[in-house]
């Protein structure tokens, strides 16, 4: 690393804030040094930056395949890779997730441009998957390894995108295993009936969110945050007056590994139709759409 890159730990579950270098000048040696402290750190923090949206998705560019937000548009700025989100215009993130897991192939890492933030409040708070997971119980964590959970886009006002992921996951550069499923896409645990996912999955969903687990950060406007979507969550605080616009670069084309194989079937109920069936609609119509597009 650079003589004069300074990083400065957060917390003691996940974050760090980096100072010393120029982002817009980054050379190669920079880019790897960047992805090792993220792989380190899961959150990474470069204050003062102020960059560009061109240099934005050019530096995004060095992570990969670049896309942008499938279902959401941008209340200004009018640009192919650049997601933007402005608090006036109802962008405020309050709910703990992990961006676009409703798709097949999520997101890899995120790489956001604070542009405008109030003086106090609207910080951002990050969770560690990998520590969430590591601390339940023997049967707890054998139980979320076996099963599968259901994510849709219903808060983009798109339900009928979705997609099944491992509750538990492995990280393939660290090999780490992290909880998988959050509060804002996650909708049902596969191989369980409707009572018991909900159940499980209020608890999960809270468990991530244990203070020991997180990091806050309290950001200044040129401020650019890259974080692993792979091992974390987010949630913003909606606690502040006046504007506040961040512009995100998205890394895609995750392949999620399962840390193991589902232990039974999806659960759907069978028999007649009664007024509990509504719990199992949507699980038979992505189940169904999955089989048709395998036979097609």
């Amino acid at each position: 690393m650079a003589n004069q890159w300074q990083v400065r730990r957060l917390a003691g579950a996940l974050g760090a804030e980096i100072t010393g270098v120029d982002l817009t000048a980054a050379t190669a040696t920079d880019i790897e040094q960047v992805k090792e402290l993220l792989l380190q750190h899961q959150v990474v923090f470069f204050p003062g930056q102020s960059m560009s949206p061109e240099q934005h998705v050019e530096f995004g560019h060095n992570f990969g395949e670049l896309e942008d937000h499938p279902n959401l548009k941008n209340p200004f700025t009018d640009h192919p890779y650049i997601f933007e989100l402005a608090a006036t215009r109802g962008g405020v993130a309050d709910e703990w997730h992990t961006d676009i897991t409703f798709q097949e192939q999520p997101s890899i890492m995120s790489i956001l441009h604070m542009v405008k933030c109030p003086e106090f409040g609207g910080d951002t708070m990050w969770t560690n998957l990998n520590q969430a997971f590591a601390e339940l119980s023997l049967p707890m964590q054998q139980l979320c390894e076996g099963t599968t959970a259901l994510h849709d886009a219903a808060p983009h006002s798109r339900p009928d995108q979705m997609a099944i992921h491992p509750v538990v996951r492995v990280h393939p550069e660290t090999g780490a295993k992290a909880l998988y499923v959050n509060e804002h896409f996650t909708r049902r645990i596969v191989e369980m009936n409707a009572t018991e996912s909900r159940v499980v999955l209020d608890y999960l969903t809270e468990w991530v969110k244990n203070p020991r687990f997180t990091v806050r950060y309290h950001w200044t406007p040129g401020t650019i945050a890259l974080w692993d979507n792979r091992c974390t969550q987010h949630f913003v605080l909606n606690d502040f007056e006046g504007e506040r616009v961040i512009q995100r670069v998205t890394v895609m084309g995750d392949h999620v590994e399962a840390a193991a194989e589902p232990m039974a079937q999806p659960w759907v109920r069978e028999g007649r139709k009664s007024a509990t069936s509504r719990h199992d609609r949507q699980m038979r119509q992505f189940l169904r759409s999955r089989d048709n597009a395998a036979e097609g």
